[in-house]
């Protein structure tokens, strides 16, 4: 694991409660940063369907999407 210093300006109320809520550990901190990389991650994903929903571009059925794959795997070999 690689070590970090970070200074944080943090108004004193919520300091104390975050204190009080066990939530300055290091290990808590490395637990909150994680889940919000996921949260970001889950957005973004969602936010791609959204721009995706909205194009205009025709549905393709099951076999032209596998025939897509297959296209795509034969350009890869």
């Amino acid at each position: 694991m690689t070590n970090v210093a970070i200074t944080v300006e943090v108004p004193a109320e919520l300091v104390k409660e975050a204190g009080a809520a066990d939530l300055l550990s290091s290990e808590a901190l490395v637990d909150l940063i994680r889940q919000e990389i996921r949260r970001r991650r889950v957005d973004r994903l969602f936010a791609a369907a959204d721009r995706l929903a909205a194009l205009d571009a025709p549905v393709l059925a099951g076999c032209e999407v596998d025939a897509e794959i297959e296209t795509a795997r034969r350009g890869r070999r």
